[in-house]
């Protein structure tokens, strides 16, 4: 009986704490012809983690859906859109939570990232969610300078691990993705 419980406890808590992202949905700013989202189109679907990318030219998205199990690049989609000779000016990704505890102007590691979470109340992420990245490259300035402000850790700035970041034990220099609900 022992044996059962203890295999139950540990099945629990792998459980714990996990996510997975699928899809993701990134608005293009810069557009004014339809070859313009062509390029973005293509950039993006070349893109070895990305199974489709569905445009929707009136509003110049793209939604993205990542490959299952694949590891996925968040600064590759905002490197191919700029290489397309355009920029990003919203990107959210969607995935599946289980039970991840977040809290406001913290750190958490999720699927294989580090994310900093901007203004949001603290919570058990569970079920389909969607995150919104708010650093500079992937948000209109407007948004940033509203995000900027509502953290006075200096990765916000840097998008690196810094001497904030020591209470949290990320490693100097990690990358930190800073992000809204």
């Amino acid at each position: 009986m022992k044996k059962i419980v203890l295999f139950i406890s540990i099945v629990f808590i792998a459980m714990q704490g996990e996510a997975q992202f699928s899809k993701a949905s990134l608005q293009a700013s810069g557009l004014t012809c339809a070859m313009c989202s062509n390029a973005i189109y293509k950039a993006l679907a070349v893109l070895p983690f990305v199974s489709e990318v569905k445009p929707d030219i009136k509003n110049s998205i793209f939604n993205i859906t990542f490959k299952d199990n694949e590891a996925f690049s968040i600064d590759a989609l905002q490197a191919a859109v700029e290489g397309a000779g355009f920029s990003v000016a919203k990107l959210q990704l969607t995935g599946q939570f289980n039970n991840i505890p977040i809290k406001n102007d913290q750190h958490t590691k999720i699927d294989g990232q580090v994310f900093h979470f901007v203004d949001v109340n603290d919570q058990q992420l569970s079920g389909e969610k969607t995150i919104t990245i708010v650093d500079k490259k992937y948000v209109t300035n407007k948004d940033f300078k509203k995000f900027s402000n509502k953290t006075t850790m200096e990765c916000f700035q840097t998008g690196l691990a810094s001497s904030c970041c020591k209470i949290d034990g990320i490693v100097a220099n990690t990358r930190i993705f800073h992000v809204t609900l």
